[in-house]
């Protein structure tokens, strides 16, 4: 038998030759080499599985979370199912100025991973109904009968008794907040009024209340829980799936890591209603000049834990709501107007025939301010830029940088790495009479704004009788929307100092088709610590939660391990068969049939170019 040789010249020139001796062991091997192929084809088989079956159990898991999480988002109209024993409650009652209300919100049991949030809704009755009934006037109009507190609040808590089953108060939380008409009170009238619900409630009501569930909470407190529940529902705390949200570098407080975390970017807070405007935003960096304005706080249910810990800056500014502006201006135009007159020898304004032009009204619209006794008349002349001039002064800005409104320290915003939503004002600013709500575009926004201040008043009128405009717009709306229009642009942009060409902004009255009350964030900070028990009762099952878990994983990618093997195994033992039939071959072979093993001679070349 003669000699094999190999050789090739690309891409480099190599050469070897085989005899005859070692193809038999290359054909035949030995147990120790039938060892290392069996080793090499397993790691191969494991590597099959980990690349291309998939990652593994939690994988699927983390997926099968990550589905129903944006399955909740249509789930979430559907009627609330009170016959099912895991599904636990708790209730609000947002206590406001001009009257009070009870949200219901449900959620299932925890799924025990302490990276997760719970998973928090609002109720929803048979007819699929958000929970939630409203009464009138405000708790603080008791401020002088504090006794009947309790007899004040017990229609809205019976009619979340009704809804919730029997058997879940003793463990359902309810939590009293009051908002801006109790702050005005004075704290013995405060005091009078909570003592009174502490006292009473839990005589008629066996739901889970203690005295510091009830509770006047700041401005700031609220801006938080509005920030909370826009961003929860917004998926922005979920940190595992990105779902193609942006990410943001954060200094967490109070973390032992060295490097920034990377995480989802959470969205800010505009929010400018009839008295107030606030804004609420992450701060991710560190800034010890704004530590003592800043809401630090943790959602996770392990205080040890920081990768749910946030650093919020929320600011309220009275007397920079829409109306509060307006009246602001109203009264500052009194006053020039009557001390001109004065100075001047004038009667400007004081009769129709003579009215003062007011460009922050549509053109030839007549108007009249003050009380009975200095009566002004006006008659818009519809300039838009000119009545932003106008309204610069009323924000109280100062020279210092890094402030916003009233000179109040505002942390650095990242622009170019940021997203706002914008509510009830800067909604409706843009929506009811523009209508171009949704994403904000500061020059389509200013050319339309301009647009409608110059229009006659008469042909506005036209419009809004032939239904042009939104569903609920009205003629107040009409009347004063230049105004608003331009000073929303103001605190916008002079304000705030939002970039013209700032593309992060969405201005929205529902977030996925459903109003947002900051109650939800309420109760998502104050049961953040409840995961812990569903978390305990979690480990004790130990392993067999697991196996319930990956059941499909076992049964679909173990059942192909163990087939693997089985094949394998085979394969070995027919290689050890072929072996030992070729070991009674050769001793069956004579000296002189291969003379060329014992003299040592080289078998003549067959050469093989490759």
């Amino acid at each position: 038998m003669g000699r094999i040789s190999f050789s090739c010249l690309f891409p480099a020139s190599w050469h070897f030759s085989l005899s005859s001796q070692v193809l038999p062991r290359l054909l035949i091997p030995s147990f120790r080499q039938l060892v290392v192929i069996g080793l090499l084809v397993c790691v191969i088989g494991l590597l099959y599985l980990l690349l291309f079956a998939g990652e593994g159990p939690a994988s699927w898991i983390r997926k099968d979370n990550g589905f129903h999480r944006r399955l909740a988002r249509v789930t979430d109209v559907d009627a609330t199912d009170t016959s099912n024993p895991n599904l636990n409650y708790g209730l609000v009652v947002d206590c406001g100025s001009s009257g009070s209300r009870v949200f219901v919100y449900c959620w299932p049991r925890h799924n025990g991973n302490p990276h997760e949030l719970l998973d928090i809704r609002q109720m929803r009755d048979q007819h699929r109904k958000p929970v939630v009934m409203k009464i009138k006037p405000g708790l603080s109009e008791l401020a002088k009968t504090p006794e009947k507190a309790s007899d004040y609040i017990y229609p809205l808590l019976s009619f979340a008794a009704l809804h919730i089953p029997k058997n879940k108060h003793q463990e359902t939380p309810l939590y009293i907040l009051c908002t801006a008409g109790m702050r005005i009170l004075p704290e013995s009238q405060q005091e009078a009024l909570l003592e009174d619900l502490r006292t009473d409630i839990p005589v008629h009501f066996n739901f889970l209340f203690s005295d510091s569930h009830v509770e006047v909470i700041s401005g700031k407190q609220e801006g938080v829980y509005a920030w909370i529940g826009i961003n929860f529902v917004l998926g922005r705390f979920n940190h595992v799936h990105n779902d193609g949200d942006g990410v943001v570098e954060v200094n967490v407080p109070g973390g032992d890591q060295q490097e920034a975390l990377l995480r989802k970017r959470t969205a800010g807070v505009l929010d400018m209603g009839g008295v107030s405007t606030q804004i609420a935003y992450e701060v991710p960096k560190t800034e010890e000049v704004a530590k003592n304005l800043l809401a630090e706080f943790n959602l996770g249910c392990d205080a040890h834990r920081t990768e749910h810990v946030y650093r919020v800056y929320v600011s309220t500014f009275l007397g920079f709501g829409g109306n509060a502006a307006r009246q602001r201006y109203e009264e500052s135009l009194i006053r020039e107007t009557v001390s001109r007159n004065k100075l001047l020898g004038q009667h400007v304004g004081e009769l129709a025939e003579s009215p003062i032009l007011d460009p922050c009204l549509p053109t030839d619209l007549q108007d009249e301010i003050g009380p009975s006794t200095k009566r002004l008349y006006l008659r818009g002349s519809g300039d838009f830029d000119q009545c932003r001039q106008i309204l610069q002064p009323f924000l109280n800005r100062t020279n210092d940088t890094h402030t916003s409104l009233s000179g109040i320290y505002q942390p650095a915003i990242d622009y170019g790495n940021s997203q706002f939503y914008g509510f009830s004002e800067f909604y409706y600013c843009t929506e009811d009479v523009l209508r171009m709500g949704g994403d904000y575009n500061a020059s389509k926004y200013t050319q339309a704004a301009k647009g409608y201040c110059a229009t006659q008043w008469k042909t506005l009128k036209e419009r809004f009788d032939s239904g042009l405009y939104a569903s609920h717009a009205d003629l107040h709306r009409l009347k004063y929307q230049c105004f608003k229009s331009a000073w929303m642009y103001e605190v916008l942009h002079s304000g705030f100092s939002f970039p013209t060409n700032y593309k992060n902004l969405k201005t929205a009255l529902l977030v996925y088709d459903k109003e947002v009350q900051w109650t939800l964030g309420a109760i998502l900070y104050r049961t953040r610590f409840l995961p812990l028990r569903d978390i305990q009762q979690e480990s004790l099952k130990g392993t067999h939660s697991h196996w319930r878990h990956s059941f499909s994983f076992v049964n679909n990618h173990y059942l192909f391990l163990a087939c693997f093997f089985i094949v394998l195994l085979s394969i070995m033992l027919y290689l050890l068969r072929l072996r030992r039939i070729h070991r009674h071959a050769a001793q069956a072979y004579t000296p002189s049939s291969v003379p060329w093993l014992e003299e040592g001679l080289g078998s003549p070349t067959l050469p093989i170019n490759l």
